[in-house]
């Protein structure tokens, strides 16, 4: 996630110059679909979040982690990199931004039962073999009246458009396996998955009392995101 795969940032890793600059590149991947006026501000609530228990599900270089916090949040940060955490930890402590930051895996949340009022996730889940596992703790650590918002791979975007035409017909990927095959290998990896729109809100309605997915079809060459948004299901009485 640090947006350097292809031209490398020149100034020392984790330096505060270099998050500057991985940052802009983030932020201007995203523009066309998550940004109206300030950073990503149409994909996470901002102004909801102050004075409120909030928890990223894999932080990345810690942008997210540094917006929400600064909007007031008290966020906690899990990554299953070491990378991540020690990058995430340094940031906040050169920003003079506060955040509790962690390893820990998606799949058993190191997290009491309805801590959190918001749990946001950019591009993790999809990497997960065990998805529903996922969705069923952040259900658990969601408050009755909490929120989730992840961000997975439309399965109908341009991105995989493009992966069926390119790699799958004119590359030959229809001789060595299935279109999904092809996806994982040519977009973030075999382990990133996508989804359509039914499956993707079947998985979360297992766990979820509202759910809704939103579609964003930025302009070439961005990818085509999709976002779920889900309430937590109310705990039954008794």
């Amino acid at each position: 996630m640090s947006y350097d795969w292809k031209d490398h940032i020149g100034d020392d890793r984790f330096s505060a110059s270099w998050f500057d600059e991985a940052d802009r590149r983030f932020v201007h991947a995203a523009r066309l679909f998550a940004t109206d006026s300030r950073a990503f501000d149409r994909l996470i609530p901002f102004d909801q979040l102050a004075g409120r228990d909030v928890l990223e599900i894999g932080c990345g270089m810690g942008l997210h982690t540094e917006l929400m916090a600064r909007a007031g949040a008290r966020v906690h940060a899990i990554d299953l990199s070491d990378t991540s955490v020690a990058a995430t930890r340094q940031r906040l402590q050169l920003k003079g931004v506060n955040a509790d930051v962690a390893q820990g895996d998606a799949e058993m949340l190191p997290f009491a039962d309805h801590q959190f009022d918001f749990v946001w996730s950019w591009g993790v889940i999809y990497h997960s073999a065990r998805k529903a596992k996922i969705v069923r703790e952040i259900s658990r650590v969601l408050r009755p009246d909490g929120e989730c918002r992840v961000m997975v791979y439309n399965r109908d975007g341009m991105a995989a458009h493009v992966a069926f035409l390119k790699d799958h017909l004119l590359k030959g990927g229809i001789f060595r396996g299935s279109f999904d095959q092809t996806l994982h290998h040519s977009t973030d990896g075999f382990s990133a998955r996508h989804y359509v729109r039914d499956q993707l809100e079947d998985l979360f309605r297992a766990f979820f009392l509202n759910v809704s997915t939103e579609l964003f079809f930025p302009q070439l060459p961005q990818r085509t995101r999709r976002s779920s948004w889900a309430r937590r299901r109310p705990v039954p009485p008794g």
